[in-house]
């Protein structure tokens, strides 16, 4: 696939990879980001990689918009020969599906939902074509996610389901943004989940809740103490239903400070993937639980 760069004002260049969301665009941003980090270009100040695409700031006082993007032009043609083989992490993540505060959220905003008379649970049951809310949290639950980006706010994670396109869940986002959602909602909106790592406004479905802390910028949680976000561009999310017994006795871990997510150092390929989508999954769940 060939990028298409653009120029966003002076210090920006903004790098599209594809105008859909994949796994193939995905390894080509970050086979490009990369690059251009170990290339060391002068004048280079930050690089953003993103769900397909990516973006690069430099000080144009330093090198040339027109000579950054011939070193990008020249470093695509490496870069889409990338085999796409990827040292990662896999994670289970705890979801209290059908939680009472997420409900109770989503019922203040009915009239910014396509859909009033039914819960987000509901409703992405049936645009999907899933017979039963249960129906629909197997398909949401059982194969893993993998996060593509992680921004918007601080360490939120935009999760891409590892099935086939046609299988893939599929939910517009509200009508119109909510100005309140729960901390650590599960959401999801057009093809991404995603994990509100804050308080805050949002317009994604809501599904459930976590009790598993992702982002922490006093990096008091044991599992957060080298770095405040919990995500990285490339880890794969296994999400795992629980009940409210789960969901209180996880808080209690989290308040005490002893809640230790499962977290196991993996390889994903992107060939072998594509080869065989189901088989590279079973072998990523047995990794997660250890065999």
């Amino acid at each position: 696939m060939s990028i298409r760069f653009t120029f966003g004002g002076d210090e920006h260049i903004f790098a599209e990879v594809s105008e859909e969301m994949s796994l193939e665009a995905f390894f080509t941003g970050l086979s490009m980001t990369n690059a251009v980090r170990e290339a060391g270009i002068r004048g280079v100040t930050e690089i953003c990689p993103a769900n397909a695409s990516f973006q690069i700031r430099f000080d144009p006082d330093t090198i040339r918009p027109e000579d950054l993007l011939a070193e990008l032009r020249s470093l695509e043609a490496a870069a889409s020969k990338s085999d796409a083989t990827l040292q990662t992490r896999i994670m289970e993540v705890p979801v209290f599906y059908r939680d009472p505060w997420t409900h109770e959220t989503l019922m203040r905003f009915r009239e910014r939902h396509q859909d009033p008379t039914a819960t987000d649970l509901e409703y992405a049951a049936r645009v999907n074509n899933l017979g039963s809310v249960e129906a629909f949290i197997e398909a949401h639950s059982g194969q893993p996610w993998f996060v593509s980006m992680v921004g918007f706010v601080a360490g939120l994670p935009f999760l891409f389901q590892m099935v086939e396109r046609s299988r893939q869940i599929e939910v517009p986002k509200y009508l119109r943004p909510r100005t309140d959602t729960p901390k650590l909602t599960v959401g999801h909106g057009g093809c991404f989940s995603c994990i509100y790592s804050v308080r805050g406004a949002g317009g994604y479905q809501m599904f459930g809740i976590t009790p598993m802390p992702i982002y922490d910028p006093e990096q008091k949680v044991s599992y957060l103490r080298d770095e405040m976000c919990l995500f990285r561009p490339g880890d794969i999310v296994k999400w795992k239903p629980i009940g409210r017994d789960a969901y209180d006795a996880a808080l209690e871990e989290v308040g005490a400070n002893r809640f230790e997510p499962n977290i196991r150092e993996c390889t994903f390929s992107l060939a072998e993937f594509n080869r065989d989508m189901m088989g590279t999954n079973a072998r990523l769940m047995e990794v997660l639980n250890g065999r």
